[in-house]
């Protein structure tokens, strides 16, 4: 007997607890996993002092796969640091991979997109070195030939797996001249060995309109961390928001799956948020676990709840996020 999978699950803060509890009720609707509890976020850190206790991330350590919704990370405390930048360190989770595909029945003025964002995970302006003084603060870019290699390699491995046909590396070379210089460089020398993938090489900015203009320009773009935290949100916008964008956080043993959308402590407990992204991140930990097709029965059921038009206020629907969730489970026993 195949032993089950562990899965970690961290509540996170906000609305987090509700979206994780609905999440956990689909995939025992497919699958059957070992569920371990791991405490992050801003109410573990009033809790215990820290944002990601040591115990979070050696249990983490044990798992299959996390399963992470949105935390707080306040800008004004002092030595706080954030969870989920603490945990893609520890666990050495580089590759942040953001699928953005349209949804069926949501009115926007786009074409119908199919494409991914990779982005560094670990370095960068989130290296985590900065210094400051009454009037003046630095934080350091760190950029490696070993990290842009690595990040520039899963781009292209990912767009051989699904089919892609283009990789575009994002930089600000004219600028960044040796830092970016450097992710340029190397993207270019990784591309040479993948002759059936094209690969152009565009500068952030322009890339910030192309995403406006023509998204349809893209399918596969890698690029830094920053850069790519930023055009990820801007790519949501593309398909409804940060409400149905997924995230994975990908490393060589380990893997993280999230929302993109934060915590929205405003709207919890009121059963009004878009539950997409989280399931959508959860297909996503499903296939990474190798249940393939309950991945793919999840995607389905998700459309198939859009196509009757059960959908939530910020995707003009009026639907409840349990009348959303009660529907798809619906459609999973189909």
């Amino acid at each position: 007997m195949t032993p089950k999978k562990k899965v970690m699950f961290i509540n996170g803060d906000g609305v987090g607890p509700e979206l994780m509890a609905h999440a956990r009720k689909v995939v025992d609707a497919l699958v059957e996993v070992e569920w371990i509890e791991g405490e992050a976020g801003y109410e573990t850190y009033k809790k215990h002092g820290t944002a990601l206790p040591n115990e979070t991330v050696n249990k983490a350590k044990e798992c299959d796969a996390i399963l992470f919704c949105a935390v707080t990370t306040p800008p004004n405390i002092e030595n706080y640091k954030s969870a989920i930048i603490g945990l893609r360190k520890a666990l050495d989770l580089y590759a942040n991979l953001r699928p953005f595909v349209s949804l069926p029945n949501v009115d926007l003025p786009f074409p119908k997109l199919n494409f991914v964002i990779v982005r560094e995970n670990t370095e960068g302006m989130y290296s985590g070195i900065e210094e400051a003084t009454a009037d003046r603060a630095t934080s350091l870019r760190v950029i490696t030939r070993k990290g842009s290699e690595r990040i520039v390699r899963f781009a292209f491995d990912e767009a051989k797996a699904k089919g892609f046909k283009k990789v575009t590396l994002v930089h600000k070379a004219n600028v960044l001249r040796k830092s970016d210089g450097l992710f340029l460089e190397v993207g270019r020398n990784v591309a040479s060995e993948y002759k059936e993938i094209v690969c152009e090489d565009a500068l952030v900015d322009s890339v910030a309109m192309r995403l406006i203009k023509s998204p349809t320009d893209f399918e596969v773009i890698v690029t830094t961390n920053l850069f790519g935290d930023i055009l990820s949100d801007e790519a949501s916008a593309l398909i409804g928001g940060l409400g149905v964008a997924p995230s994975a956080n990908i490393g060589l043993k380990h893997a993280l799956f999230e929302p993109v959308h934060g915590s929205a402590p405003k709207y919890a407990g009121m059963d009004v948020v878009n539950p997409t992204g989280m399931l959508r991140a959860t297909a996503m930990m499903l296939e990474y676990l190798g249940h393939s097709a309950e991945a793919k029965q999840l995607e389905n059921a998700i459309d198939a709840t859009y196509e009757k038009g059960i959908k939530t206020k910020d995707v003009g629907g009026t639907a409840k996020t349990s009348e959303m969730i009660q529907n798809i489970i619906k459609e999973l026993k189909k």
